[in-house]
């Protein structure tokens, strides 16, 4: 599969596939200005030079990692894409030693099929006050945390 590092000329495309499942409330939305400050997270898929998913892997603490953004083209939904590109940011999170990888969710059965357990948001106290504070959603979120310790 065609999965490569993501560059600032994939950003408008990048939100584009995540915003349209934002707005049909299946993940948060992301700003341009929060994708090109972050671009360097992401791995993207490209068939030519059109991008049809993405996935992000944040470093949140020494141990900790999150992934964000994991959205695959509704044209491309079903192909194993959203798992290659998740596979992509686990292996990245493995060279870079971290130790456990967690999501927030409103798909939790995708991520049990990648070895990631359900657990209590209380266990993230460093992400929940330095960013979830600042969502729209907080403190009344309805995405499921989900941890993989590799």
């Amino acid at each position: 599969m065609p999965i490569r590092k993501a560059t600032v000329e994939d950003v408008k495309e990048i939100q584009k596939i995540v915003n349209y499942y934002a707005k049909r409330e299946r993940m948060l939305p992301r700003s341009l200005n929060e994708l090109y400050e972050s671009i360097r997270n992401f791995f993207v898929y490209v068939e030519g030079k059109k991008i049809y998913g993405c996935c992000a892997l944040n470093i949140d603490w020494e141990d900790l990692a999150e992934i964000k953004s994991l959205a695959v083209a509704k044209s491309r939904s079903d192909r194993g894409i959203g798992g290659k590109l998740l596979e992509c940011c686990l292996k990245d999170a493995k060279v870079l030693k971290v130790k456990k990888v967690f999501a927030l969710t409103y798909i939790p059965e995708f991520f049990e099929k990648f070895g990631f357990s359900l657990i209590d948001k209380k266990e993230l106290p460093h992400k929940i006050w330095s960013e979830c504070i600042k969502c729209m959603y907080f403190p009344n979120c309805k995405e499921i945390a989900m941890m993989k310790e590799l």
